[in-house]
């Protein structure tokens, strides 16, 4: 008896990222009719096609699953501002535009769609680790244009580095974070002018 040829093993890469992706599209669906909170892993499964316990190859929570639509708005914010500040040579001006592109960016991605608010609401108050990382790449912005501006002189050098980002960064905290975010609408369109004149007037050399 000739031996049976053994098949190719399926390349589970590009499957697995193509099931990933329908699931994150499902969810997000779900998540902007019901909410992040009123939807379960079942509903997603039902709404799919697939077993529960088949996500649960894929995303270990719901959690995860709402970690990764988080994720995504997140680069589009960090996309957002690094276009923004891209755009001019001035370490002063880049500041400007970086508060400005926070603001406009955080509201439209936070608020031009409520359901998708519950998302970001709970990204926030469970500390996802998601939030941590978008936290920490602000942060690498705001170091990035502060040594600009000290190394052409427009920036004051007395004050240590990582003291003035963490300064400006709490400053902007309550326009990136969408549960601090809610409180300021009244104020988000005058307030990316009036922060940053006030942060580069104690930038000043």
């Amino acid at each position: 008896m000739t031996p049976a040829t053994p098949s190719p093993s399926p390349a589970r890469g590009p499957v697995d990222h193509e099931v990933r992706d329908q699931i994150v599209t499902a969810a997000t669906g779900h998540f902007r009719l019901y909410g992040y909170e009123k939807t379960t892993v079942s509903d997603l499964a039902r709404a799919i096609g697939f077993s529960k316990a088949y996500i649960y190859k894929f995303f270990g929570s719901k959690q995860a699953i709402g970690e990764s639509i988080c994720a995504a708005c997140l680069r589009r914010i960090e996309a957002d501002i690094r276009a923004a500040i891209d755009a001019v040579e001035s370490p002063p001006e880049k500041l400007r535009r970086m508060f400005k592109a926070i603001v406009e960016s955080s509201l439209r991605l936070c608020f031009g769609d409520r359901k998708l608010y519950d998302i970001a609401a709970a990204a926030a108050a469970g500390q996802w680790e998601v939030v941590d990382i978008h936290d920490r790449r602000i942060q690498e912005i705001l170091l990035e244009i502060l040594r600009q501006g000290r190394a052409t002189g427009e920036f004051e050098r007395k004050t240590p580095l990582d003291e003035a980002v963490a300064a400006i960064y709490l400053v902007m905290r309550p326009y990136l974070n969408p549960m601090l975010l809610q409180y300021g609408l009244d104020y988000a369109e005058e307030a990316p002018a009036k922060l940053s004149s006030l942060v580069l007037r104690s930038l000043s050399p």
